[in-house]
């Protein structure tokens, strides 16, 4: 692995590292001494045989002879933080290293008056400080077009010029400064954002030097290419930096993106064993213990990382995670604000904060975290993704259209991103777009698991019912998958309703006995399996025991009790393999039952002129043949065609309607005549 990935003998790379190191010093650049350092001591099992540099001697190159003494003096004040007393000293510097120095100095002064103003918001002048960037980017160019800055001097032109929004040409500068200083690892980093396509990131050589390997995998990982740099971290481990902690970290933020919550949580574990003081991503360590609920864990991470710095803005953003997992949301706002105070740029609690906003209803706070922490890092898709909820929301689905397709562009394979898009589509009453959703969302894996149901439902309401069975059939195929257990039972009583409308009490049942679990869907199970059982054995009347076979029992069959379901499935059973078979004197039995009913309910009806109409109604009407009582028996419950397209929904509880229907004089029976003729004729 080694000689194919890695080809560059590790000594060679040690003492570049050194080399790195001393310059980076030099030049006080802090954050890449870091990096440098911790990939040195990496390598620490690398001995370097015969090595005689001497760094007293490196330390002292590009600083001439007659500027020692301003260039040391000035580096002290920058040391200490103040900015403007060390470019002062070295402002007529020539030799590069002081050189440097001023330009940086400078630079860094703007910063800490920008971050000052910040801080109060009544003095804030952006106007200012765009003023001063412009004023230093026109002194950098006039050097930059003769030819005199060096690839340090080359990385601050670039930074200057991606501050400005001038990012194509900052790409083409910061990639002559890795060329002229290719150990310098801040270039590295600020030339990734500016990488869009993986395709001309491979293009990217850097003069062939053995650093871009670790460019690349960073690159990857900033780009949601989690697998590629996965991948890349793995290879370069084989190749030799295995112990280095800058690697296996990068490894911990790749599954983090993946939303591999423990593989990342045992990666960052080992990460605090090797170096329990580093404090670097435990933001991200402190989001996975908050996506786990871990409380606890989350208080010992919070307390130990206050004992290491608590002005470090990663210690703020535990203490904000600390807080929002207790559902305290406005202290968690003011310790994200305190995290920002300290660097205005700090990503993770732009984004934190907008979403503790919306936990408080406070939508236009969080639009402008999300456009803050957009301004920061246009990859952050996950404030993309909350500017479309806080949209959502206000109900402006054009605008919420726009941020979910911008998300969906940094997450291609995100379902939570397609589904948001499917769920605006469908506001939008754009439903063949919405489909497309969520269907791709079920292809590249629903990590919600309610993708298939969305699909379902969408079908359904434009009345494609056959493709709506088959969504919900796979969408309750797998039980554990679904999130949501209402809309599972919902699934489940769709099918069964389908199913029974067709003919097939197996399979009806079948879904109808897993509602029984729901408690909202308990009623409506137990009325559709009456209304099964009916119907397979055949009994429109119960002609061997008229009293038991009344219509309150049908009619109430979702008022009784658990006793009586559990009898009646039992009966339902034990009936189900004998059908009932229509003998020859069905007419004669039938007719009696109904003059039979029709007498009772005369007599037993208040009004003398109500009975008399009702009963001259009924004897004309209930003369019913043979062949329609077999037409209405072979009926479905909801009175629907046998042919149908359709999914029935039941509007009464029972499950039960009349089959008989009067062909004369309806328009002149009361209130009193239908609802006695409802209650005396019991025929599913």
């Amino acid at each position: 692995m080694e000689d194919e990935y890695f080809n560059v003998p590790l000594q060679d790379v040690k003492r570049e590292l050194r080399r790195g190191i001393v310059e980076c010093q030099k030049r006080c650049l802090l954050q890449s001494v870091k990096w440098l350092a911790e990939m040195n001591h990496g390598l620490a099992d690398i001995e370097l045989d015969g090595d005689k540099c001497d760094f007293t001697e490196t330390a002292m190159d590009g600083i001439a002879p007659a500027e020692y003494d301003n260039y040391f003096l000035a580096k002290s004040y920058f040391d200490v933080r103040e900015y403007d007393r060390a470019a002062y000293l070295v402002r007529n510097c020539e030799s590069e290293v002081p050189k440097f120095l001023f330009y940086y100095a400078t630079y860094m002064g703007m910063e800490k008056r920008k971050l000052d103003s910040t801080t109060d918001q009544s003095n804030l002048n952006e106007s200012g400080y765009v003023k001063d960037l412009a004023e230093l980017l026109a002194t950098l160019r006039t050097e930059y077009s003769r030819g005199r800055l060096d690839g340090y001097c080359m990385y601050l032109y670039g930074v200057i010029l991606k501050a400005l929004n001038l990012n194509q040409a900052a790409h083409q500068v910061l990639v002559q400064s890795i060329r002229l200083a290719p150990m310098l690892w801040a270039s590295y980093v600020e030339l990734a954002p500016l990488v869009t396509e993986k395709e001309k990131l491979q293009t990217m050589h850097f003069g062939g030097h053995w650093m871009r390997h670790f460019f690349v995998a960073h690159t990857y990982i900033e780009m949601y290419l989690n697998d590629e740099g996965l991948k890349a971290y793995e290879e370069l481990q084989a190749a030799g930096f295995r112990k280095c902690v800058y690697v296996t970290s990068q490894m911990a933020l790749a599954y983090h993106n993946k939303r591999d919550v423990d593989k990342a949580i045992e990666i960052f574990q080992e990460l605090q064993e090797a170096d329990p003081y580093r404090l670097d991503n435990i933001d991200t360590y402190s989001n996975l213990l908050f996506v786990k609920e871990l409380k606890t864990e989350m208080a010992q991470l919070a307390h130990k990382a206050v004992c290491i710095n608590k002005y470090r803005p990663e210690t703020c953003c535990v203490i904000g995670n600390y807080y929002s997992i207790r559902c305290d949301h406005q202290m968690a706002i003011m310790y994200f604000q305190r995290a920002l105070k300290l660097n205005p740029k700090y990503l993770a609690a732009w984004t934190l904060m907008g979403h503790e906003f919306m936990e408080l209803k406070n939508t236009n706070a969080a639009i402008q975290s999300y456009r803050k922490a957009v301004e920061v890092n246009k990859r952050d898709y996950r404030a993309w993704y909350g500017l479309g909820q806080a949209y959502e929301i206000l109900k402006m689905h054009y605008y919420s259209l726009y941020y979910f397709k911008i998300a969906h562009q940094l997450r291609p394979y995100d379902s939570r991103m397609l589904v948001a898009l499917g769920e605006t589509y469908e506001k939008l009453e754009k439903c063949e777009n919405a489909i497309k959703c969520y269907s791709k969302a079920c292809d590249v894996g629903d990590i919600e698991g309610i993708a298939m149901f969305k699909m379902a439902n969408l079908h359904e309401k434009l009345g494609e019912y056959d493709l709506a069975v088959n969504c919900y059939m796979l969408y309750c195929a797998d039980e554990r998958a679904a999130a949501d257990k209402q809309s599972l039972y919902h699934g489940y009583m769709t099918l069964a309703n389908y199913y029974e409308s067709k003919g097939e009490y197996d399979r009806a049942s079948h879904y109808a006995y897993k509602c029984l679990e729901s408690d909202d869907r308990k009623s409506e199970a137990k009325s559709l399996l009456k209304t099964i059982e009916n119907k397979r054995s055949g009994k429109v009347i119960s002609l061997g025991t008229l009293p038991s076979c009344s219509t309150a029992t049908v009619a109430n069959a979702d008022t009784s009790s658990d006793d009586d379901m559990e009898m009646e499935l039992s009966d339902y059973k034990l009936s189900s393999a004998n059908n009932f078979l229509w003998s020859s004197n069905m007419k004669s039995t039938i007719n009696e039952f109904l003059v039979a009913a029709t007498t009772s309910s005369s007599k037993s009806a208040a009004p003398p002129p109500t009975q008399k109409h009702s009963s001259s109604v009924t004897t004309d009407e209930m003369s019913l043949s043979e062949s329609d009582i077999t037409t209405n028996t072979s009926m479905p419950a909801t009175n629907t065609p046998s042919n149908q397209s359709s999914i029935p929904r039941r509007t009464s509880s029972s499950g039960t309607q009349p089959a008989i229907a009067t062909t004369s004089n309806v328009g002149e029976q009361d209130e009193d005549t239908q609802s006695m003729e409802m209650s005396s004729i019991s025929i599913d």
